[in-house]
């Protein structure tokens, strides 16, 4: 089996595994940040939040393009 195959296959199943266990943690940050919007802890929590949408973001592009450049490299 070819070693881009594995690669993609494996980022995609531990980014996937890595973002669903993180879930859980962000829908707590997200129900502190709307029991109490005015604190101090809720702005650093929503940096988190937005930290964490951007980067799965980022892991869903680059997961698409791992699949593209897998699909180019062994179509062509």
């Amino acid at each position: 089996m070819d070693f881009l195959l594995w690669f993609m296959v494996g980022f995609i199943l531990i980014g996937l595994l890595v973002f669903l266990l993180m879930k859980k943690r962000m829908e707590t940050k997200l129900a502190h940040v709307k029991a109490h919007p005015d604190s101090e802890e809720a702005s650093r929590d929503t940096k988190h939040m937005v930290w964490w949408v951007w980067s799965v973001t980022a892991w869903g592009v680059v997961s698409l393009a791992l699949v593209v450049w897998w699909f180019n490299s062994t179509s062509g």
